[in-house]
């Protein structure tokens, strides 16, 4: 759309001392007579721009301009500011919260309290989580490699990445990043990292794949559940599972089904539920969490 045009050149020349026409309409995929046309209308908005000829010439916009709030809709400033602050919650600094005020200068309501749209992306480990996300960060940006010490299920190891994305999914932070030992892309759980460096050694980024992020990849399924939960449960089921994952019984049981990823995880996920909760299926975790409550029974006998 031409709107969306015009504000991703007005952010490019505001990033940029000068660019050329050619430049912006390879950028935009169009011909140089509508970039043309689209400075025009720029200017016409009042945006103060100015053109060159010549061997150093081109397009820049005046010095010390600022972005008005005319270009931005009050709820589009909100979304930014929800998404800054956000980034703030995740090291307790107002690094971002400053930029949203460069963004928003003479806008004062825009940063007064009656933003709708609050999020915090803390964690309970937020005081180990943030030094990790800022030296990530800052190896990322100047293409540092990463070493540290992981601690996986098939247990500990040492690696040596080179990262490319810091990403947040599944209410967790991750690296994403060439691991040298494997000789392959693989994806990190910050919260499982310890002794983490960035050392002096530079990198070469190549074409990184983007990691599959998708439900089915990283929780692929393949153990079907059936379990009997007490009427208590509903809330926690309607919270981890959704309102559609359980059937209510005449006695007021919850006939509850589920497609679950891992055995290990499914075993410690029904015993936090104690005796509200009978599985019914698989058969075979079923005998083994009677083995465990045994073997329980006799340590606190």
């Amino acid at each position: 759309m031409k709107i969306d045009r015009l504000i991703g050149i007005l952010s490019i020349l505001l990033q940029n001392k000068v660019v050329t026409a050619p430049y912006l309409a390879e950028k935009f995929e169009v011909s140089r007579r509508t970039i043309n046309r689209d400075i025009e209308d720029l200017c016409k908005a009042g945006i103060p721009i100015v053109t060159k000829q010549g061997v150093n010439g081109g397009i820049s916009i005046m010095d010390n301009y600022k972005l008005e709030r005319t270009l931005l809709t009050n709820a589009e400033m909100q979304d930014i500011l929800a998404g800054l602050r956000s980034l703030d919650s995740i090291n307790g600094t107002n690094r971002y919260g400053q930029l949203m005020e460069k963004l928003a200068v003479g806008t004062s309501d825009f940063m007064s309290g009656n933003q709708s749209v609050l999020i915090d992306l803390s964690s309970w480990y937020k005081d180990s989580l943030a030094p990790k996300i800022e030296l990530i960060r800052n190896a990322i940006d100047t293409c540092k490699e990463l070493e540290f010490q992981y601690y996986a299920p098939q247990g500990e190891s040492d690696r040596c990445i080179q990262p490319y994305y810091l990403i947040f999914r599944w209410s967790s932070w991750y690296v994403w990043g060439w691991c040298k030992s494997r000789e392959d892309f693989r994806l990190f759980k910050l919260n499982r990292l310890d002794n983490l460096q960035v050392l002096k050694s530079v990198f070469t980024k190549q074409d990184a794949p983007l990691p599959d992020l998708s439900n089915e990849r990283i929780f692929c399924g393949g153990i079907q559940v059936k379990a009997l939960f007490d009427k208590g449960c509903k809330w926690r089921l309607v919270e981890e599972f959704g309102p559609c994952c359980f059937e209510e019984q005449d006695n007021g049981k919850l006939l509850f089904h589920a497609d679950y990823t891992d055995k290990e995880k499914l075993i410690t996920w029904l015993l936090t539920f104690r005796e509200q909760v009978e599985l019914l299926e698989p058969k075979n975790i079923k005998n083994e969490i009677q083995k465990i409550i045994e073997k329980m029974k006799e340590r606190y006998s």
